[in-house]
């Protein structure tokens, strides 16, 4: 008993050492020694650092024999004036403590030892902290949204540091910790151009009915005011209510920059875009910089990239754009997911297994109301043993113990078409029967999958085999309605990301924000 006793110990002991083991963090490679040449220095109590509870600033230390290391007029000044001017990056001075480092700044000949060790903490933790924001962003997707899945970026911040200061290139660290992407420099320079703009007290245009050419309208007053604060109306106007042609040419140009179809009239959609204010606008453009943190640095060489609110796919090839799609996305209750990932394979003809979300929302009250619902989409049931089942024998209790198939062909929900690739949400792009959607200007409109206009082409794009996988070798394996899986060989990643403001040809361009993310995501990074 006794020695049972003793074993039935010893692994319970052996057991918890392993655990322990294991939650230990990885120990990174130590530090290079922080080389101060030109500055005094006093001693830190490590009570300071610890009251931080924080194992960088920690490990920081240590590589200076917690010492102070901030001496330098130059290098303080360069870190104090990149925290002050921080919102000019869309981040907020306030979450780095600028007000308190500026005061020990101005007294600085006054300051006893322990006040220097503190406000070296400060200058510290602070920069530390605002690099590591400028990277990686200051919120983490992962515990805002269930459905984003994007790659983890890891930042080494003590050592990345330490060289900058060692080679005396904090400039360069905070340049090059940035994303070099196209569209984040679009945003920097979107919030530029928003700031540029004066105070905006234009009251909210109100209007039940459509606007069109020649109508008489009071709203219209408010709408030319902010055509013209908006630089989309120029010159000056008699702000009369009588919609003219030189307005009717303002409201296409607005029109266009935020995605909506360039028509002239004004409707509910063309009002909305109106009312959102400079600030809810700024907003808009910090909250999309947040995100693009959140995205890879850089690019893979060949990519796809969705952006979901302007409904669009384009394929970039070594720094081209080789390919540009409409696309249609998720409705707001069923979102087409952020992740990156890599195309895998292309499935002609493909069937269509209806999933547990569709079977549960549509197709049950759908079968209540007409037996024949399946059948007449071409949809057949199976039971687990993979025998058809007539719908009269379908059991209305037990949905979810058959099989729901759709046939290929022309008519298939993913119709002739879809381009996989690995992701935990079983979604992909695909073809439709719906092509008519294409032409909308709203096309939230599919079950969280990526519909793509004129995939055949796009197939063939990919394949990029004139011999083995042209136009007419496609349209023979699409003819024949037989499922067939080809693997991409070319490796392409997928970037399938949600961004709503950017700038082209010095102009503000902003989308709808489908899924409301924005203000959100804004009001949670000022808090």
């Amino acid at each position: 008993m006794n020695k049972l006793y003793f074993l039935l110990l010893l692994c319970v002991f052996i057991s918890c050492k392993k655990e322990q083991e294991n939650a230990l963090p990885k120990i990174k490679k130590p530090l290079p020694a922080i080389v101060i040449t030109d500055a005094r220095t006093v001693d830190i109590d490590t009570a300071l650092i610890n009251a931080y509870k924080s194992e960088t600033l920690k490990l920081f230390y240590l590589s200076s024999d917690n010492k102070t290391i901030w001496g330098n007029l130059k290098k303080r000044t360069y870190i104090l004036s990149q925290l002050k001017k921080s919102d000019e990056l869309g981040l907020n001075p306030n979450d780095y403590r600028v007000k308190k480092m500026d005061l020990y700044e101005r007294q600085i000949n006054k300051l006893n030892n322990q006040q220097l060790a503190e406000y070296d903490l400060l200058l510290t933790h602070n920069f530390e902290k605002y690099v590591t924001h400028l990277y990686e962003g200051k919120l983490n997707p992962k515990y805002l949204y269930r459905d984003w899945a994007l790659e983890d970026k890891d930042l080494d911040i003590n050592a990345a540091l330490v060289k900058s200061f060692n080679h005396n290139t904090l400039d360069s660290l905070v340049e090059n910790i940035q994303s070099k992407s196209q569209t984040y420099k679009q945003l920097l320079k979107a919030l530029k151009l928003i700031d540029d703009f004066p105070v905006d007290n234009i009251k909210l245009i109100e209007s039940a009915e459509k606007i069109k050419p020649n109508d008489t309208n009071i709203a219209l007053i408010n709408i030319k005011k902010r055509l013209l604060y908006w630089n989309d109306l120029s010159g000056k106007d008699s702000l009369t209510n009588i919609y003219d042609s030189k307005t009717f040419e303002g409201v296409k140009k607005f029109q266009a920059r935020h995605g909506l179809v360039p028509d002239g009239i004004i409707g509910a959609s063309t009002i909305h875009a109106m009312n959102f204010s400079k600030e809810k606008r700024r907003h808009q453009i910090i909250a999309n910089l947040e995100r693009w943190r959140w995205y890879p640095n850089e690019f893979s060489e060949n990519y796809f990239i969705v952006n979901i609110p302007n409904f669009s796919l384009q394929v970039v090839e070594n720094n081209d754009t080789t390919a540009v799609r409409n696309v249609v996305v998720g409705t707001s209750k069923r979102r087409t997911p952020v992740l990156t990932s890599t195309l895998k394979s292309i499935v002609f003809n493909p069937t269509w297994t209806v999933p547990p979300t569709i079977l549960k929302e549509d197709v049950v009250p759908a079968m209540k109301r007409n037996r024949n619902y399946l059948k007449n989409k071409n949809i057949t049931i199976y039971d687990t043993a993979g025998h058809e089942v007539d719908p009269a024998n379908w059991n209305i209790n037990k949905p979810r113990s058959y099989r729901y198939i759709q046939k290929p062909g022309y008519y298939n929900s993913l119709g002739l078409i879809k381009i996989m690739f690995p992701n935990n949400y079983s979604v992909y792009l695909h073809d439709t029967n719906h092509r008519n959607y294409f032409e909308r200007s709203n096309r939230s409109l599919s079950s969280g999958c990526v519909r793509v206009e004129n995939p055949l082409e796009l197939a063939q794009h990919i394949l990029d085999d004139a011999k083995n996988w042209s136009k007419d070798k496609i349209d023979t394996i699409i003819a024949r309605k037989k499922t067939t899986s080809i693997k991409i060989t070319k490796k392409y990643k997928l970037y399938q990301w949600y961004w709503t403001a950017w700038t082209e040809k010095n102009q503000l361009i902003f989308r709808y924000d489908v899924y409301d993310l924005d203000e959100d995501l804004y009001s949670k990074l000022r808090n």
